[in-house]
């Protein structure tokens, strides 16, 4: 019997998939649990216009990440911190910081755990850190940093 998945199946195949299992796992186990659903027609054509949708709202996510990346690349963000002498930090700029800087200054919300920052940032100047958009967009955003 062939069965389209709705969740990933261990030994089976992954959602989404069409997969052909014997009819008696598909009674007992797939479509008992609602694993699975039998692949009729009108059930196969849900399932080609839910892929449809799918790519389509992945496409506008990226088109979206694309004009974010070009906004913040062309933008900057100055933090002030205290320092010691030599222009050492007190700690280090966290992401949160950056975060809740280009919050306030840029107008663009930023969760902090998408912000990478490379090395720790220690110093007083001019830095570039990446800013993970999207699993295929990645910006690099300008900090600044000031001593108060």
């Amino acid at each position: 019997m062939k069965v389209i998945l709705l969740e990933d199946v261990k030994k089976v195949g992954k959602k989404g998939e069409i997969v052909e299992v014997s009819d008696a796992y598909a009674r007992n186990v797939l479509l008992r649990k609602k694993q699975g659903v039998e692949a009729t027609s009108a059930n196969l054509n849900t399932l080609k216009l839910k892929k449809a949708n799918d790519e389509k709202i992945a496409a506008e996510n990226l088109a979206e990440a694309k004009a974010l990346k070009e906004k913040i690349e062309k933008g900057s963000v100055t933090l002030k911190v205290k320092t010691g002498e030599g222009g050492k930090l007190f700690g280090s700029v966290s992401n949160g910081q950056i975060a809740d800087a280009v919050k306030e200054q840029m107008g663009i919300e930023i969760d902090r755990r998408k912000i990478l920052i490379g090395t720790p940032i220690k110093n007083i100047g001019d830095m570039s850190v990446d800013v993970k958009l999207h699993p295929q967009v990645k910006a690099e955003l300008s900090v600044k940093v000031e001593a108060l």
